[in-house]
């Protein structure tokens, strides 16, 4: 196989054409298999695999800095610089990482996950290249699969034709991100590319060309300045030449040879230029390809020989509870409005957009519009809800705070994968968003620990006045009776001890845990008191009482233990004792640290938060008997 043959991008100046269009067909047939093992992204990768070839047979990589947004797309990258041993492990705990990773090779020069964030990096890198003793070095961005619909992406591209930045930006244009882009530019695109008129002018040339002997680049130039001109007339002006940036194409993102001329001649330019490349999502897997809603975006394990089996999106757990609560909301709410971010499958919110079209809202990779939209939404009349994934909150949080809690909008946030969430890393955990919430006055704060609380707790959050968040996580729900769920604003209280020993407070997720480290304790003759906290703010005054009057109060939390649940908790007891010293807290969550990608319940584990660790830490924590 060539692919074996391949250690490092050099290996790749040896094969013509034809090797390169085998190479590129093992690459997919390599990716398929390591994703069917260990799931991961599959889709994107596929979809990349040329654009890849292409752009380590005309760069030098480490030397010229190759850049990716978002890095789901590099799982070529990472086989064509060394690392194909470790595909075994991807996503596995210790193992290869699902995106870019400084740490696995001198190849990675950004860990980013996070989409549209590559064009300001590269305006950065650019400054330090030209100012550096080697100014011939290149930057190159790859960016798409939606990620141009971001608002950082734009301002990213301003300040690279304001500045004047050496920057090849490769727009991988496949008019989709987890699901078809929201874009105005992205329909913009398409329009071009497809366009009739420039389709059948281009096919013309190409082939009288093909006729003539030894085209080179002189014929190759004057064949892209053809285009150009046909393109202005087609549709005048040019989105990225307003901004001062050049921009070649649209070209065939699966024609190794072709995109090697553009990039050639994109590499002389000095300045910022887009090299457009179009591409299939998916490409070479029937079963992507077939894929309508996300080109299999993500796949779990399954058998490659017939792609995954069950419907890999169907949705489970908490999201399929959250779709659920949904559908049941908006036939009793006619204002409830939903919004996403480029997420409508994988939030759940697909039923809700097909049963009401005109009440749904994706706004594209831009959580900031989303969440200020919700807000404006909700100064008209509207009960919006904003479905995003834990992790990206954060990058709305100034919006949260200054556009929803500042003017005290009843905006519901629907947090998914909430905590630890597994095989994705650092930074697809959702461990911020509870501090973070807590800082935004006013803001209800939610933690279901089943899928029936979620239910209960999103038709709470629509009758209150002001902002909430309802957050939860990823991976199965618990499944419980309706003597087991809360309501209201309410805690609810699950074991009492008769000895006012210890109290725990478990938020969210972590109440089976705490569950388990309760009957650890009791076959130690400890008897602890359970409460299921349900609401961390405002905080059931009972609950907060009760855990007062004992000898030691045990938080249990799967977000950052620093200015979480756990410290608002201490802080609520402390206020409370008028007559005593408040007793002493343990508070357990997740250090301030970068969590490096698992099993979610291994690191869960690692971290102390299962039954036989938090029973552990609470009987270390216990005074002990004179």
């Amino acid at each position: 196989m060539l692919l074996e043959s391949i250690g490092s991008p050099t290996d790749l100046a040896r094969l013509d054409h034809d090797e390169l269009d085998t190479l590129a067909a093992e690459i997919r047939a390599f990716i398929v298999n390591a994703v069917a093992v260990n799931g991961g992204h599959l889709g994107s990768n596929l979809g990349a695999v040329e654009l890849t070839i292409a752009l380590h047979r005309v760069f030098s990589s480490p030397r010229d800095i190759l850049l990716w947004d978002t890095g789901h797309q590099a799982y070529g990258h990472k086989l064509l610089t060394g690392r194909q041993d470790m595909f075994s492990s991807l996503r596995q705990g210790g193992g290869l990482s699902g995106y870019p990773s400084r740490a696995e090779s001198v190849h990675d020069w950004v860990e980013n996950s996070h989409a549209s964030t590559i064009l300001s990096y590269a305006h950065g890198m650019a400054a330090a290249v030209a100012r550096s003793a080697s100014p011939d070095r290149r930057v190159v961005a790859v960016i798409g699969d939606g990620a141009l619909t971001g608002g950082m992406a734009f301002e990213g591209l301003n300040n690279l034709g304001h500045s004047g930045s050496r920057v090849v930006i490769v727009l991988n244009d496949n008019g989709r991100s987890y699901a078809p882009t929201v874009s105005r530019l992205s329909e913009s695109l398409t329009k071009l590319r497809l366009h009739p008129g420039l389709t059948s002018v281009r096919s013309r040339i190409e082939e009288r060309l093909r006729e003539l002997p030894g085209v080179g680049s002189l014929a190759y130039s004057s064949l892209q300045g053809l285009y150009s001109a046909v393109r202005e007339v087609i549709e005048p002006p040019a989105f990225f030449e307003a901004l001062g940036v050049r921009y070649v194409g649209p070209i065939d993102g699966h024609d190794i040879a072709g995109m090697e001329m553009a990039l050639v001649q994109a590499a002389e330019h000095e300045g910022p230029i887009v090299v457009h490349v179009v591409t299939r999502k998916g490409r070479g897997y029937a079963p992507a390809e077939d894929d309508d809603e996300r080109c299999l975006h993500d796949a779990p394990v399954f058998d490659p020989a017939v792609g995954p089996g069950d419907d890999p999106h169907a949705l489970k757990g908490y999201t399929q509870a959250f779709n659920e609560a949904m559908l049941a909301a908006g036939e009793h709410h006619p204002n409830l409005v939903a919004i996403t971010a480029a997420m409508p499958g994988p939030t759940g919110l697909l039923p809700f957009a097909a049963r009401w079209p005109d009440r749904f809202f994706d706004v594209g990779i831009a959580e900031q519009t989303a969440v200020t939209s919700a807000a404006g939404m909700a100064m008209g009349g509207l009960r919006p809800v904003v479905a995003v994934y834990s992790t990206f909150f954060s990058r709305a949080f100034d919006q949260a705070n200054m556009d929803v809690g500042l003017h005290g909008q009843p905006v519901v946030f629907a947090l998914d994968r909430a905590g630890i969430t597994g095989p994705d890393g650092a930074s697809h955990h959702g461990v911020l968003d509870m501090a973070l919430s807590l800082r935004i006055p006013g803001m209800s704060i939610f933690a279901p620990s089943s899928a029936q609380e979620l239910s209960v707790m999103l038709d709470t959050a629509l009758e209150m006045s002001g902002p909430s968040v309802i957050r939860y996580p990823r991976g199965a729900a618990r499944q419980v009776g309706p003597d087991q769920v809360g309501s209201g604003l309410s805690a609810r209280l699950l074991r009492h001890g008769d000895r006012a020993t210890v109290c725990i407070l478990a938020v969210g997720k972590m109440l089976e845990a705490a569950e388990e480290a309760v009957d650890i304790l009791a076959a130690d003759d400890i008897d602890a008191t359970l409460w299921d906290v349900r609401v961390v703010r405002p905080l059931d005054p009972r609950m907060v009482a009760d855990a007062g009057r004992h000898s030691l109060v045990v938080t249990v939390e799967d977000g950052i233990r620093s200015g979480g649940a756990g410290s608002f908790i201490a802080d609520a007891v402390a206020d409370l004792q008028e007559t005593r010293v408040a007793p002493p807290f343990l508070i357990l969550g997740v250090p301030t640290a970068y969590i490096p990608h698992g099993a979610q319940e291994q690191i869960l584990s690692q971290l102390g938060l299962d039954g036989p660790g938090v029973a552990a830490a609470v009987a270390k924590a216990l005074p002990r008997p004179a």
